[in-house]
């Protein structure tokens, strides 16, 4: 029997929470009416519920690692702890580290964390960079066309394995198979 489980990894900003540009203050959080349905179909579903985000804002001293912290605790309590992990690269786009997207540095250090079966695992978001990772990490992908999406799919040199207007008609697409 396979004690592994899929998992499904999700960018924050524009894909699981609307985009602030560089959140870090709770009271800026805006959250997508169907977040919640989405994340607990997942849940009920068999998922393991991930968040991989990146978050230069740190670096560029924008706001803080604990400003983020706290912006992680208000989603896990909006979404009723329904988040498995958070996982974030604090660096700027040029500091050449393996945690940034569209590197493997999240995903490996949650493969570490967890018992993950890539093979029937996703990657959703609104950016380029998520579905490169997605491709990167050999998983299927998905590009929601909130935050960024409209724009990046222009951008994309291979197509995801779907384009959705929003995570919940992602997920809605993921379950049918």
């Amino acid at each position: 029997m396979n004690s592994k489980q899929k998992a499904i990894f999700i960018d924050r900003d524009g894909t699981l929470i609307e985009e602030v540009n560089f959140l870090h203050r709770v009271e800026d959080l805006r959250f997508f009416d169907y977040t919640d349905e989405a994340v607990k179909l997942l849940k009920e579903n068999g998922f393991l519920v991930i968040v991989a985000t990146n978050q230069s804002g740190i670096a560029r001293k924008v706001y803080s690692e604990s400003d983020m912290h706290g912006i992680h605790e208000a989603i896990q309590n909006q979404l009723s702890e329904k988040i498995d992990a958070f996982y974030f690269c604090p660096h700027l786009p040029d500091a050449g580290c393996s945690c940034r997207k569209p590197n493997l540095g999240m995903i490996e250090q949650a493969c570490d964390d967890f018992e993950i079966d890539l093979e029937n695992s996703w990657m959703i978001g609104d950016k380029k960079l998520d579905v490169e990772l997605g491709f990167n990490a050999n998983i299927k992908t998905a590009l929601v066309l909130t935050g960024y999406g409209e724009k990046h799919i222009f951008e994309l040199d291979k197509k995801p394995d779907i384009v959705s207007k929003n995570l919940k008609d992602a997920v809605d697409e993921i379950l049918k198979d």
